[in-house]
């Protein structure tokens, strides 16, 4: 059973108070204790407001009390004492929650994740370079497993941001950066770019797909293989359509003589649940609209429009559909 399901196309579930994370866990806790602490001391503050108000009521002048800037001035000490206490319990608590997103090992899985206006780039590092594969959009991670994400944004300040699963962390030009996540439930776990990238940053989504080792391996084993040869006259035209165009010049399909690199690996796209950065469940119809009009779908992005025959456009987008 799916212990975080992800709701509608693309999703819309997300929360830091979900959690299925080692890194979320501690980062929910603290702030549970954060939120529970500032209101006693709201309290606090109000009670002694109260008091004081109630205190003053009557306005008449009254001789000092024996004793009294003695207490006043234990209270103060006491207060100023009690919110360094406090500052600095949760500046460690801070630091010990946060330092866990970093923490990995040499044995970890390791993914590059790239940032790009508007979708995710993903490349799947194993000590072999042989078995290093690319993909887009979508994470796949074996459950328990502490998984480093190498963080590069390529083109503006991205945030990398999965909140059942661990905090945030940007993505900027020219520093890399690392977050480690661990899923201890399988499950869809949806994520989201939370740092304002352009006009479509509202749609620059992802998902983290946490299964069992087992699963995880399978697919791992089908993502390096090359693309599906064509199992029909449509399929194949299809394929010859996508070589003719400009497609194959931003678009790799591995085991074809595609292998550009602006736009998103398609060697396996039919077998992602979603395209465009989570815009649109995958299915034909879709990717027919995604490559007749993506400007219209999503202004702004790269894409071009690539004129097509109605011919075409069935064939391409049945070749794409059938990329498993």
């Amino acid at each position: 059973m799916l212990a975080a399901p992800l709701a509608g196309c693309g999703g819309n579930w997300q929360s830091a108070l979900d959690v299925y994370g080692t890194s979320a866990i501690s980062l929910k806790h603290l702030i549970i204790l954060i939120v529970a602490v500032c209101s006693l001391v709201w309290m606090l503050v109000l009670i002694a407001l109260i008091a004081a108000l109630w205190r003053s009521r009557d306005a008449r002048p009254v001789s000092p009390e024996p004793g009294r800037e003695r207490r006043m001035t234990i209270a103060v000490t006491g207060a100023v004492v009690a919110t360094v206490l406090i500052i600095g319990t949760f500046t460690v608590m801070s630091f010990v929650a946060t330092r866990a997103l970093t923490v990995a090992g040499q044995d970890d899985l390791t993914i590059r994740v790239r940032g790009l206006q508007w979708w995710w780039g993903l490349e799947y590092i194993g000590p072999d370079p042989s078995s290093r594969f690319e993909t887009a959009n979508e994470i796949h991670i074996p459950v328990g497993r502490k998984v480093r994400l190498k963080l590069e944004g390529l083109d503006v300040i991205h945030s990398f941001w999965v909140p059942s699963l661990a905090g945030k962390q940007d993505l900027v030009p020219g520093r890399p950066n690392e977050l480690t996540i661990r899923a201890e439930h399988a499950g869809i776990y949806r994520g989201q770019c939370a740092e304002f990238c352009g006009m479509q940053h509202a749609h620059m989504s992802l998902l983290v797909i946490a299964e069992p080792q087992d699963d995880f391996d399978k697919w791992t084993a089908t993502q390096r293989q090359t693309a599906a040869q064509p199992a029909d006259e449509q399929t194949a035209a299809g394929l010859q359509t996508f070589l003719a165009k400009p497609c194959a010049a931003c678009h790799t399909i591995r085991g074809t003589a595609a292998v550009g690199t602006t736009g998103p690996d398609l060697t396996h796209v039919g077998n992602r649940r979603t395209i465009a950065a989570g815009l649109f469940e995958t299915t034909r119809g879709s990717l027919a609209a995604w490559i007749a009009d993506p400007q219209t779908i999503k202004p702004g992005n790269n894409m071009p429009m690539v004129p097509l025959t109605p011919d075409e456009l069935r064939a391409v987008s049945a070749y794409l559909a059938s990329l498993k």
